[in-house]
């Protein structure tokens, strides 16, 4: 019998006898759509070694809420039997008092390991290791190991990397697999079976994106946490996954010009969706009104040649998508460590080319229907149509290659002044390319058309 379960109606103790023998995935899958109440009900009612299971779950929304709506006794006894990192994940997004109450009532040894892990700052590798691995010292053998690891195997996170540490000083010297100590000699010592090199680590303030990288790189399934040679956690592949999936989430929220949301969407109340898109959508929406000021300038020129502004969307449109498609592939480059910020004049040589490949495209097939629609009488340019049709070919040239270097160019700009690249965002940049396209089309124009139209 659960002593913190409340008394629950037919349904809900069906509804928790449920949660309490599917997989763990579904069961939070379950809750996240249930109404807070509801799943606080079915939380206290389900065994305590399946709310572990479920609370160490990096996908149960609003965990942090639902651990401080438990009693405090079963919250605290539920922090202990966590994983450490999901433990400080929990803690590190609740509110004093509840923050302190529940640390106060955990066991000394573990309220110092949470707090040295929340001491760290927030997406750093130390703030999202966990302590529960396992290490040895360099004297044991095969066998002593072996033996060591069945005693602890409930209280760790993973076994599979096996750390090998000096006894007296406790720098880390090897890391092994379980493989190799299974096929191993149980009389053999520890090192003999490990690899001869030092293992990939990182330190506690290595970010993610490190992290990510050096994972992927060395094929790993976990990566020590060292301090001046001394192992204080492992990051698991898991918890890299987790951690990217969100930081990648900002960045798509942050480039459709927006800020990231700290919900999910349909949780979101709606005055905090209204917060997160109200100010990036003024900033685009003033920035935009230069467009106007930029075509008052030319109003003159559109008086004499009306024909002029039946092109200035398709102008606008090409400039705006050649610079999102280059600040796009920048952006994804500069986050994948293909290129740095010193490599900017190389992109910008790259793009320079293609940017007049490109516009030379679209002039192409600008031309083409220009001619096209005049040939077949879909329409009457007038007798210099095919000045009109050089000038918008060869305005599309001037506006694709401005917009595919300007976009390339302005994440390094962003994140020269120690800005993320991601707020580059596609309206951002169209917006820019907006308002120089117009300026390049109509001095396009007074070149071409002077003496004719102008």
């Amino acid at each position: 019998m659960n002593e913190f379960a409340p008394v629950l109606d037919d349904e809900a103790v069906a509804v928790a006898r449920v949660l309490a023998n599917d997989h763990v995935a579904d069961v939070v899958e379950a809750l996240n759509h249930e109404p807070r109440e509801t799943a606080i009900e079915l939380l206290c009612a389900v065994p305590f070694e399946r709310l572990v299971e479920i609370f160490d779950q990096p996908e149960l929304e609003a965990a942090p809420e639902l651990a401080e709506a438990l009693p405090r006794p079963k919250a605290s006894k539920l922090l202990t039997a966590m994983s450490v990192d999901r433990a400080a994940d929990i803690l590190r997004e609740l509110d004093e008092p509840a923050r302190s109450e529940l640390l106060g009532a955990l066991a000394p040894s573990l309220r110092a390991t949470l707090l040295s892990i929340l001491g760290y700052p927030e997406g750093s590798a130390a703030s999202i290791m966990t302590t529960e691995f396992v290490s040895v010292p360099s004297d044991w053998t095969v066998g002593r190991t072996l033996d060591y690891i069945r005693k602890v195997e409930r209280t760790r996170e993973t076994i599979y990397a096996i750390y090998i540490v000096d006894p007296e000083t406790q720098l880390l010297l090897r890391s092994t697999g379980l493989r190799r100590l299974i096929t191993g000699d149980p009389e053999d010592s520890i090192l003999s079976v490990a690899p001869d090199r030092m293992p990939v680590t990182v330190t506690p303030l290595t970010d993610r994106e490190t992290l990510a990288q050096t994972i992927s790189k060395y094929d790993l399934l976990a990566l020590p946490v060292v301090d001046h040679g001394r192992i204080l956690g492992i990051v698991t592949v898991d918890d890299i996954i987790d951690t990217m999936i969100e930081e990648t989430t900002e960045d798509v929220h942050r480039f459709g010009g927006m800020e990231a949301l700290d919900e999910p969407y349909m949780r979101m109340g709606f005055l905090a969706m209204i917060q997160k898109r109200a100010g990036w959508l003024c900033a685009l929406f003033l920035s935009e009104m230069l467009t106007a000021n930029a075509m008052q300038s030319y109003e003159g020129e559109l008086e004499k040649a009306i024909v002029l502004t039946l092109f200035i969307p398709l102008i606008m449109s090409s400039g705006g998508n050649s610079g999102s498609q280059a600040t796009s592939l920048v952006i994804r480059a500069l986050a994948l460590r293909e290129i740095g910020l010193g490599d900017w004049w190389r992109v910008a040589l790259r793009e320079l080319p293609t940017g007049l490949v490109l516009g030379s495209i679209l002039g192409v097939v600008g031309i083409c229907r220009i001619t096209l629609w005049q040939y077949f009488g879909f329409y009457d340019y007038g007798p210099h149509w095919m000045l009109i049709a050089a000038t918008v070919g060869a305005a599309l040239i001037g506006i694709v290659t401005f917009g595919s270097l300007s976009g390339s160019m302005l994440p390094f700009a962003l994140k020269r002044i120690g800005f993320d690249p991601a707020s580059a965002s596609a309206p951002f940049v169209a917006t820019l390319v907006d308002v120089t396209g117009l300026v390049i089309y109509f001095s396009v124009a007074l070149v071409i058309l002077r003496g004719t139209l102008l």
